[in-house]
């Protein structure tokens, strides 16, 4: 297996559209909605921002796990990540910027014992 370039590039796009707070996003020749909350007066009926972003990320991980352990020779069945994102407006690090306060990652694997599993998840954490 060769190694992975050092530079990856990527371009999306994202554009109002006649529903206000709906967005048409598009990704290579893939394009998808995504709605802000209802919360800001958005229809919230596609996912949201902080949804896609979160998703992103726990897409990301199973993705890393799979390559991971094909590297490694561990001989993973299945891999899962659900994700928890809190975001609390009156406790922001800064005025200035909104983020998530916490972020909590859960892996559930299929074909390797406790020892491999913990192995993955050290090599994720250290990617």
């Amino acid at each position: 297996m060769t190694d992975p370039p050092l530079l990856s590039e990527y371009d999306v796009s994202a554009r109002s559209t006649d529903v206000f707070g709906r967005v048409l996003c598009s990704v290579r020749d893939h394009h998808f909605v995504i709605d802000g909350p209802i919360q800001n007066g958005c229809p919230g009926e596609e996912v949201t921002p902080v949804e896609a972003f979160l998703s992103a990320v726990a897409a990301c991980g199973v993705e890393l796990i799979h390559a991971i352990a094909r590297r490694e020779q561990i001989p993973l069945v299945t891999v899962g990540v659900r994700i928890h994102g809190v975001l609390d407006r009156a406790r922001q690090a800064r005025a200035d910027v909104r983020t998530l306060n916490s972020v909590e990652l859960q892996f559930t694997f299929t074909g390797v014992d406790g020892p491999q599993a913990a192995l993955l998840v050290d090599r994720f954490k250290g990617l």
